[in-house]
Formats: structure tokens, sequence, C-alpha cells
């Protein structure tokens, strides 16, 4: 839905950040100067103990000086309730006391229908809250007391027993006169094939709720109290509250404990949670029923950047937890990742905290092992590689694994960490009389360090085995490349002019910044006034209007504004002089962005690479090299506006780097 003009800026202005920020941080009253708005406090999106989280109320923005996070009570609230832009509108409005503006008829019809569903799952569970206490749930009551749990952690987690009876929570809601669609909606009761009245979804079980980020009941997690019952665990079918795929198990909680400090944990089942909770492990969660999903990844990684995904030892928790790499890899990005904890074999957290106690659990979180290291291991554990076609196969496997990383920075340091293992599989330094050796280095395609046992090292280089420095560069750079912009600065030039564009088209066509609003705001700015225009440019987006838009990023961004807009390719960008033409504006922002990050990725590679070439020297590097030379160069032919100048620094140095290559530095030689 859209909202009225000035809706947020007074929406802002009754709801102060310190009283938005307040509900989930501790003020450093030291440090904060409470009388002219000036807050601190250790920041609530990563762990931490000094107070590095500006909050200040009089310009109402935040600013974390440990992990970058910035924006106003809007975002913050976005980003620790996990909800969407409109929810968090809703959020603040209710609290500043200020009505909605009216709704689309059909999302306000949903939106009543969710409130509606919400409340009958709400009556659901202190309906089995009280079942559990009743002579019906004897021995539910007698299995939780077999699993040690007590009295409080059974209040805590609103555990609950639903009945044997077919019809029980549905006649109890029925007398309550709840409507049969909203029972049947919420996921609680299932129509009858035989024509005869709905029954009750969960019969005979121990009941788990299960809740949102902010805390509604949204479905149930029901353990069966009959060995023979067809199903361990069952969890609430699909609902409009309730998506498996896309929810967590104790996530408010555990959200709320990641950001006191608290390791985030990821156990398998509500039990593990309980009994790690109970523990001390706050910050403990388990996907539902399902091996984890994108969705659930993007999720922890909002609660915290490494978590730890804990499982059994025994063959199916290895087998979750390859399933959680495979999944996993294509969505790495810088400061996020994950990390393994195996349990020893036959015993689960609850098994282990109760037999070997806390400080077990937690030497073995301490002890957990990076993504990595357990891909290598699913890769090698139980082969053997005693023929040079079983090690060719391993490297074709891990060449075609390390390839899913879509990020090229991770992807290369996953391949050094590779070869790295590799070399202690196959021992290095063994002469090939010595017992079979194996030829050539491994770095080829991971953007690791070559070396393998029959390494001859080309003279340009001292040292030896593979692993000496250059003694000279083969091609030395020629006098064009000297001079272009990519050594003198001209490569970041480029970037600021892309910056400019992007910003200038955003603000003449302010339609299309809720589109764009993500990328922006995580794009890394570095042209001058760049990062205070975007900051102006997102806080008045709602204005719609071009000129009053311009009036306050003016007013916000002093010169900054009338500087962009005075540079000669700003004012004769297409998108900027046809201001009707939103989808040119569109197509020009989308290309932009695509080539400043594509632009951005290969010059960290390229400056990757020639950090390695600093030290050593092989198939690895070079590899990377060629890549970077290839990319630069496909860069170079797609750039819509290279008119010479920057196509030939681009062309200088991809022959620099090509050089480089053709001159062969890791000659192999045969005895």
């Amino acid at each position: 839905m859209s909202l009225p003009p000035g809706f947020l800026d007074e929406l802002r202005s009754r709801t102060p950040l310190s009283q938005v920020v307040g509900r989930k941080v501790t003020w450093d009253m030291r440090k904060s100067n409470q009388g002219k708005g000036d807050f601190w406090a250790p920041c609530p999106f990563h762990q931490e103990k000094s107070a590095s989280f500006h909050v200040d109320d009089r310009k109402g923005f935040y600013y974390c000086f440990g992990c970058h996070a910035k924006g106003d009570a809007l975002s913050f609230v976005r980003e620790t309730e996990n909800v969407g832009f409109m929810e968090a509108v809703e959020i603040l409005a209710r609290e500043a006391g200020m009505p909605m503006p009216a709704r689309d008829p059909k999302a306000q019809e949903k939106a009543d229908r969710n409130t509606e569903l919400a409340r009958v799952m709400e009556a659901a569970v202190q309906f089995y809250r009280l079942q559990l206490s009743t002579g019906q749930g004897t021995e539910a009551r007698a299995y939780l007391d077999g699993r040690k749990l007590t009295d409080g952690a059974r209040q805590r987690f609103e555990i609950g027993f639903a009945p044997a009876g077919w019809q029980t929570l549905w006649d109890h809601l029925r007398g309550k006169g709840v409507a049969e669609d909203l029972i049947l909606g919420a996921g609680l009761a299932k129509a009858s094939t035989k024509g005869k009245q709905p029954y009750d979804t969960f019969r005979n079980r121990i009941m788990f709720p299960i809740r949102d980020a902010r805390g509604r009941a949204i479905a149930f997690g029901g353990r069966a109290m009959d060995p023979n019952d067809n199903a361990k665990y069952l969890n609430s079918p699909e609902t409009p509250l309730f998506d498996k795929g896309r929810s967590l198990y104790n996530h408010g909680p555990a959200r709320e404990g990641a950001g006191k400090g608290k390791t985030l944990v990821v156990a398998e089942g509500y039990m593990d949670v309980i009994a790690l909770s109970e523990a001390g492990f706050t910050a403990t969660v388990a996907p539902l029923g399902t091996a984890i999903t994108e969705d659930q990844l993007r999720l922890l990684w909002r609660i915290s950047p490494e978590p730890v995904i804990a499982l059994d030892g025994d063959s199916a928790g290895l087998r979750a937890a390859m399933r959680v790499i495979d999944v996993a890899l294509p969505m790495l990005e810088a400061g996020n990742g994950l990390r393994f904890c195996l349990l020893p074999e036959g015993l689960d957290p609850d098994d282990l905290i109760k037999t070997q106690g806390a400080a077990a659990m937690q030497a073995l979180l301490e002890g957990a092992i990076p993504m990595v290291n357990l891909l290598w291991r699913r890769e090698t554990e139980g082969k053997v590689f005693d023929s040079p076609e079983r090690r060719a196969a391993l490297d074709k496997s891990l060449r075609a694994t390390i390839k899913k990383i879509a990020d090229p920075s991770i992807r290369s340091h996953y391949g050094e960490v590779v070869a790295d293992l590799r070399r202690d599989l196959f021992g290095q330094g063994r002469a090939r009389e010595g017992g079979g050796g194996f030829g050539g280095g491994f770095g080829g395609g991971f953007g690791g360090r070559g070396g393998g046992r029959d390494f001859v090292p080309n003279p340009a280089y001292r040292g030896g085995g593979g692993r000496g420095r250059f003694a000279q560069l083969p091609v030395a750079p020629t006098e064009g490349t000297k001079g272009s912009l990519l050594v003198s600065g001209g490569d970041m030039a480029e970037e600021r002019l892309r910056e400019a564009v992007i910003l200038a088209v955003l603000i003449t066509h302010p339609v299309l910044i809720p589109e764009f609003e993500h990328q922006i705001e995580d794009l890394d700015l570095t042209g001058p006034g760049h990062a205070l225009l975007r900051g102006a440019l997102l806080r008045h987006a709602d204005l719609g209007d071009v000129e009053k838009l311009k009036e306050e990023i003016a007013r916000d961004a002093g010169d900054a504004l009338e500087t962009l807009f005075s540079l000669g390719h700003v004012t004769t960008a297409p998108p900027v002089l046809k201001t009707e033409d939103t989808d040119l504006a569109r197509m020009c922002l989308a290309e932009e962005l695509a080539k400043l990050d594509a632009r951005r990725g290969v010059r960290k590679e390229i400056e990757h690479a020639v950090e390695d070439l600093g030290g050593l020297a092989d198939e690895g590097v070079t590899w990377r090299l060629g890549q970077a030379a290839e990319a630069m160069a496909r860069a170079g032919r797609s750039d819509l506006n290279d008119s010479g100048d920057l196509g030939e620094d681009r062309t200088a140095l991809s022959q620099q780097l090509q050089a480089l290559i053709d001159s062969q530095v890791w000659v192999k030689k045969r005895h």
C-alpha cells in the first residue's frame, strides 16, 4: 500500500529513536548524553561488550562503529523484529497512537483474517497447556519427568498435551463460538472425507507451540505418545500463518540471546532446543522437521553471522550436515558463514548435558569446525587415492563443489584451504622413486597454492619446492599501463561516476526507490558526498515529488546535491533528461548497479591474486589471474559507454596479466 505524504515524517517525529532502540539495548550512561539526545550502547546486531552503537535522537539515526549497521526507527524494527516495511510501520504507528491509512480492501481482509487465525492459535495453546495438568495428561507428564524437564521449563516453553479424542479441541473451540473455517484455516482440524465432522489434527501428543519472531503462535509440533504411531513428530500443516521452510522454533528468544552475546546454535529438534536453553545456551533454534532451507539460512544470518550447526555424530547427523553444506555454498558472503559441532555418536545435546554437563557442550561448541573442513571430510573420508585416476576424480569433484560459491573472494579462500588439505593428504616433497609421486599443483581452478611432488620451479624464481618467490616479473608494466587510469586511480574514478549516475537517476525518478532500496542501502559508496546523498534520499523517499525531494536532500546534504547535478555525465544521462521515462530509468539503474558490482568483484579478485604473487607463484595464482583478465576483458566489451579511455586501461591490464600467464612460471618438467 502507498502512504500519504508526510505520514512517515510524522511517525518518526512522534516516536523517539532512543525509545524504540531502548527496548533492545542497555544504554551506557557514562558515555551517553541524554539531554542532547546522544545515546551509546553495545550493538544489538553483533556480539560485543563495548558501547560502539550510537543513537542520535535529534537526527533520528543510529550507527554502529563496529559492524556498520545504520538506519532509522523503521529499519531498526525491521531488522530486530524480522518484519517487512509495512509491518514495521504498523508497529511504530501503534506505539505512537497514529491510525494507519486505509489499506487496499483485499490486503486489509487478509490481515484481518490472519489476526483472527492467530487468536484461534492462542486459544489452542492455552487449551493444550491446561490438558497437560489433567488426568488425561498423566502419561505425558511422566514422559516429561523422565526427560528431567522441570515445571519451569514446561511453563517457559508452554508445553501442552492433545488428548486422544478425535474432536476434543474442535468441540472446545466451537463451544467458545470459534467459526469452523477459522479452526480449519489454522490447521488445528482436518475435514472428514466421509461426510462426518472435522477431526483434530493432533491427538495423544505432547504439544510444542511454535511462535514467529514477533511472538505470535503460528503452529504446533506434536510428539506422539503412542510408540506405534506412524509419525513420531508431527507439525501443523501449511497455513496463512505458517510456512515451515521459513520458520524457526524458538526464533524470538534465540534472537534475544544472540543479541546478548550468546552463540547461535542450530539443533535438530524441540527437546534439543529446550535442553540447550535450560542449560544456558539461550540462543538456540531448530528447523521444523525438514532439512535447513535457504530461507531459514537467511533468518539465521540475520540473527548471527556465524551460527553453529549442532548435529548428532551418527550417519544421519552427518547426512544432515552435508545437506546444509549444499544449500549454504551458493549463498556464502563475506562475514556470513557456518560452523559445525558434531556430537559424540549416540548422544544428542540433551543426553550430553545430562551425562557430562553444560561445560562439555560448551567445549564442543567452541571446537566447532568451519564448513570447509566438513566439506573436505565428505569428499575424502573412507576413500583411497592410490592412483592418478582417483586423485583426478577427487580434484574434479572438489572443483565442481567449490564452483558453486558465487562470491569470488570466498571461492578463492576455499580453494587455498582445500589446496593445503590436499597437500597434507598426498604428502609433499617425496621423490617419485620413493613411492609413486603425484605430479602437478592442485591450485588450478581453486585459487589455491599449488606445489605437487615433482614441481620444478621456473629459473625466474628463487627458492625451490614450488614455493619460491619472484626474482623479477616476467613482463614489466608498459608505459601506457603505468599512466593509465587503473594505476592512477581511474578505476575508482569510473566507479564513482557510476555511483553519481545511480544517485541522480533515483533522485529524478523517486518512484523507483522502493524497488532498489536494499541494493542502494548495501552499496559501498566512495564518491565525495555520495553517502550523505544516499542517507537523505532514503529518509525522504516517501515524498514522491521530485522538486520537494530535491529541496529536502539539499537541506540535509548541502552542496553535495548541487555538485552531483553539475557533473556533465550526470546531466547528459538519458534517464535524467527523460524524467517521464520510468522504464528507461529502471533499466539504467539495474545495469549500472550490476556493472558496479561486477567491476568491484573483478578488482578484488585481481588484488588478491597480485598479493599472492608477492609470496607464492603457482598454477592457482596464474589461474586466478587468467580468470580476472578474462573478466576484465568481458567488462570492457560489455560497457555501453566505452569511449576508448577506460577501454585502453582494461586492455593494458589484461595484456599484462596474460603475459604473466604466458610466461609459464609454474613449468613442470619431466625427470
